[in-house]
């Protein structure tokens, strides 16, 4: 069996390639996943996330089965991590060859035999331990490869190779060094004698005592050649270590170069594909920490239906933002939504931190997750992958000088429209919140128009509840022409209180208003109870 093209994320070669010619990688940037937290949340060390993304449901499916795996079989989450260093320090080993031009050196070819065996024997013993329990193609794939190879006759007299030459080197002990001097008694040139399986002995008083030993023998020391200290230099000390190596790999070059067309011919063949999978392992393994630590919390998951992209399909019921849900200890509030004949374009309002921004990042989250081949944050749901996510969130910065802030927003909502399509997701939250109510409802009117006519689903939070005025003209105006639906959404108040629950309904501008004057003392009431103080 060859694993040339075998993939933990991938099932066929075919869906690989396609990847890697990005006919099935969707537009989602750095920015977006900045935006929505899920950067912070990876913290890949290998690569981009951004790599990962796929609309086909093919390779979606597949990484579900391989999550599914990992996440019912905690040890497999403890294979990998004991995989991972063992591969970085084959790369690391390679690396300084490939740097240092040296193809001959005798103990970095029996270090990167050692590590691969270690590499084998992790994965032959950790899998093997859940083989029962394996259900996705990748894991099982994976399993009988090693066990074939840690089975195998090759396998075993290379392990009994390594076990005869790392025997060698783990008896050398010290070296008998001859030096030629010239006729000033100046060091001519010099060469190792001898290669022993004992160390020297200083010959200073003190030891014989220690040792109750007062013969000179061959490996007694009559006078100290190099104080090799802590006066030495750094230089110092690798210009000798260095010397020795060398002698050493001179020794032994006959075994070196059988041993340099083992490593060759079979080891290269069969870590090749280990590292070839490292950016896939740290992937699978963050990932599948961020949905254990979900459960962990008590928050569902469920596997969706996957919808196909030209249905531009999204409901979810009991939808969260796990990022939230990892990062407060109160009850998760969970809302529903969908995207359907009636609306492919919200508008959210309500009040100051009611759960609006919450709620649009859940929204891109769990379309991300789907898209990396990960359960989805709600009890259950139906999604369509997307061609492209786009945000669109405040920014912070200042007024730059050639556009100010209000250009500035308006320069990232163009470079949208450039590229969205009816297959694609778009994000908005408290856009156009730099100018007036007036200015932006009116610009805000226009852009949602310009989304309904490209057909894309669009979730816009903001606080311009007036904008609802405008929803029933867009409508008119668009739908006929081919545009999409576009309707309202509501972060609820319950008995003055924000409930942080989503509801499809007409926004009321008043409820706002007086939230807003109560958060700041200046309702009527906080007012005359002021004044009441001061009299």
């Amino acid at each position: 069996m060859k694993l040339n093209n075998f993939s933990l994320i991938y099932p066929d070669s075919g869906s690989m390639e396609r990847h890697l010619s990005m006919a099935d990688r969707p537009d989602i940037s750095d920015y977006v996943l900045d935006e929505l937290g899920l950067n912070d949340i990876f913290n890949l060390k290998n690569g981009s996330l951004t790599e990962f993304f796929t609309t086909d449901p093919g390779v979606i499916r597949y990484r579900m089965d391989t999550f599914a795996d990992m996440m019912n079989n905690p040890g497999l989450i403890t294979t990998l991590n004991r995989l991972l260093p063992v591969l970085w320090d084959i790369m690391e080993l390679r690396r300084l060859e490939a740097d240092s031009g040296e193809t001959a050196d005798y103990l970095a070819s029996i270090t990167e035999i050692e590590l691969y065996i270690s590499s084998v024997d992790t994965l032959d013993d950790g899998l093997n331990a859940v083989r029962d329990n394996l259900r996705s193609k990748a894991f099982i794939t994976m399993c009988d490869y090693i066990n074939e190879l840690a089975e195998s006759d090759y396998y075993t007299e290379l392990n009994e190779r390594l076990y005869e030459l790392t025997k060698r080197v783990r008896e050398i002990r010290s070296v008998t060094i001859g030096v030629n001097l010239d006729a000033q008694l100046r060091p001519a040139e010099a060469g190792v004698l001898s290669i022993n399986p004992e160390p020297f002995k200083s010959g200073d008083v003190i030891e014989k005592i220690l040792r109750l030993n007062f013969k000179d023998d061959e490996y007694t020391c009559i006078a100290q050649l190099v104080p090799f200290g802590k006066k030495e230099s750094d230089n110092q000390k690798a210009a000798l270590t260095n010397a020795f190596r060398s002698a050493i790999n001179d020794v032994y070059r006959s075994s070196l170069h059988s041993w340099k067309k083992i490593v060759q011919q079979y080891v290269l063949e069969n870590t090749e594909f280990l590292l070839n999978l490292m950016p896939e392992i740290e992937f699978l393994i963050k990932g599948t920490r961020l949905m254990n630590a979900l459960r962990e919390r008590g928050c569902e998951l469920c596997e969706p239906v996957i919808r196909p992209m030209a249905d531009r399909a999204y409901r979810a019921v009991g939808l969260y933002n796990p990022a939230v849900a990892l990062k407060v200890s109160d009850e998760i509030v969970t809302n529903d939504l969908v995207f359907d004949d009636r609306a492919m374009i919200y508008v959210l309002s309500g009040p100051n931190r009611g759960g609006k921004s919450v709620i649009t990042c859940a929204l891109g989250i769990s379309q991300a997750m789907l898209q990396l081949g990960m359960f989805i944050p709600a009890s259950n749901a139906e999604i369509s992958p997307v061609d492209a996510i786009f945000t669109h969130f405040p920014t912070g910065a200042d007024d730059t000088i050639d556009k100010g802030r209000l250009g500035e927003e308006c320069a990232r909502l163009g470079e949208i429209f450039e590229k969205v399509t009816s297959h694609s997701l778009v994000l908005l939250d408290e856009s156009l919140s730099s100018t007036g109510a007036y200015e932006a409802s009116y610009i805000a009117a226009e852009v949602l128009a310009g989304f309904s006519m490209a057909g894309c689903r669009t979730l816009f939070s903001t606080h311009l509840h007036e904008l609802a005025a405008f929803i029933d003209g867009i409508n008119e105006r668009c739908i006929p022409e081919g545009g999409v639906p576009i309707d309202t959404l509501v972060a609820g108040m319950e008995e003055g209180q924000r409930s942080f629950k989503i509801r499809r309904a007409k926004p009321d501008g008043k409820s706002y208003a007086r939230d807003i004057a109560d958060k700041y003392g200046l309702s009527r009431d906080s007012i005359m109870a002021k004044i009441s103080r001061k009299k």
